[in-house]
């Protein structure tokens, strides 16, 4: 007997909330951290990106590590060692590889100059910490009227995931909200690592099933799903119920992918490599953050905090600098002895410099008229120094750039075009970088 039209719509009310109950237990597998999407929900917005372009850019990944408080460029990339001592400061300098100086507390990057592009004239207007950080993470200054996305952000809208890995990632999380996903949708935020990979018992938040979750009966789930996905599929019309699935169908996949778990398990590494990089906070970052990439993640974010230092910055840099100058270093040489190095960009960034004068307690204040970014691989020159600054590094004399420019330069390599416009609610377009060009003397 043909079911009446009454009959077929309380079939479908019903089969829609069996869904809603099945993805209820699902979503006790993992929720996006900060943001309160499910993990379907955040795949959903992907999509909306649109299929993945053909990309033969010479960067297909980026790790992007951020220092926060303000890296003293004096005492590390842009030295002077013929200024006076309260400008100069007490730390030295080394000889690099290439015939030029560094910060003397620089020693392992100074031997891998040659694979470097240290941008010495950065310059921007932004004081504040806020402020900068916002010029810094997005290429954009900062609006009353309109907040910017993130440059993770706007890389996870532009290609989605790969590999069944979130397309940004957060090491060790997503504090900051200048890296997140501004006018965009929140789908396109960082996906938090939630935690410290130094740590010996080191777990990715919402990677593992809950207790009473196990692989078996998440397969019983989705084939359960599947079936009552067939029984009423001729209940409606189209493929909304496929399209409503799909999303759902990653989120399984990253949670029951052996390969993507894996990416995040660095207890796998040998103990040899972990201490390569340092064992230390940033030392495992980085090490986290070559795995990730090499799993096939675009763009992961390694922050790391503590670098304002307005007094004793001697002592301080002591602390901060010997881990960071032993991690990248070893990133750089580890990505190149996989062969990752050229089709990953690695940037390291901060959101001013320090006062070019010591003050009275030692210490440099926040100055962003000149800093240092430093890039390397993914299709950048190495060995190059871009720009300069006056004899006490207090601003640009040569060939300035700002954050639009890194921006623009970043996603240039990545084979997004910065001028292309996004719609942001209101459908107003809006440039992904603007005034901003990429940094073509320093592109390969």
């Amino acid at each position: 007997m043909a079911e009446s039209k009454h009959e077929r719509h309380q079939g479908c009310q019903g089969y829609h909330q069996f869904q809603r109950m099945q993805r209820r237990e699902f979503l006790k597998v993992g929720v996006i951290s900060g943001l309160g999407l499910t993990l379907g929900d955040y795949f959903r917005a992907l999509d909306a990106s649109g299929q993945e372009a053909e990309n033969s850019a010479k960067a297909q990944s980026v790790i992007f590590i951020y220092l926060a408080g303000g890296m003293s460029h004096v005492d590390t990339f842009d030295p002077k060692p013929y200024a006076p001592v309260e400008y100069r400061g007490e730390l030295g300098t080394v000889n690099t590889n290439t015939g030029d100086v560094f910060g003397g507390l620089m020693k392992n990057m100074a031997n891998c100059a040659d694979k470097l592009c240290v941008l010495r004239s950065v310059t921007h207007g932004e004081a504040a910490h806020e402020r900068g950080t916002h010029n810094m993470l997005t290429g954009y200054r900062p609006s009353p009227a309109i907040v910017y996305p993130s440059i993770g952000s706007v890389v996870a809208h532009e290609y989605g995931p790969r590999n069944d890995l979130p397309p940004y990632i957060a090491i060790p999380g997503a504090g900051d909200p200048f890296m997140g996903t501004g006018y965009l949708s929140s789908a396109y935020g960082p996906f938090s690592v939630g935690g410290e990979p130094s740590a010996k018992n080191f777990q990715v938040r919402d990677l593992n099933l809950p207790e009473g979750v196990d692989p078996a009966r998440m397969e019983a789930r989705k084939s359960l799903l599947a079936t009552v996905d067939s029984h009423f599929k001729e209940l409606e019309s189209g493929d909304s119920l496929d399209a409503m699935d799909s999303y759902y169908q990653r989120a399984y996949a990253l949670i029951s992918s052996q390969s993507a778990r894996e990416a995040f398990n660095v207890a796998a590494e040998p103990d040899d490599i972990k201490d390569r990089y340092g064992r230390n906070a940033m030392g495992q970052r980085l090490l986290l953050s070559r795995r990730l990439v090499e799993a096939g993640a675009r763009f992961v974010s390694v922050i790391d905090g503590g670098w304002d230092h307005h007094e004793k910055i001697k002592a301080a840099m002591e602390g901060r600098v010997p881990p960071l100058d032993q991690g990248v270093a070893t990133l750089i040489a580890d990505l190149e002895s996989r062969g990752l190095l050229e089709k990953t960009m690695v940037v390291l960034s901060t959101e001013f410099g320090r006062t070019v004068r010591i003050n009275k307690d030692g210490g440099r204040d926040h100055w962003p008229k000149a800093f240092s970014v430093v890039l390397a691989g993914g299709g950048v020159k190495g060995g190059v120094i871009h720009g300069k600054t006056d004899a006490y590094g207090s601003e640009p004399t040569d060939s300035p750039v700002g954050p639009g420019d890194i921006a623009a330069t970043i996603f240039s390599q990545l084979g997004i075009d910065p001028t292309r416009k996004l719609m942001s609610p209101g459908d107003r377009p809006i440039d992904i970088v603007r005034g901003g060009d990429p940094i073509a003397n320093v592109i390969a």
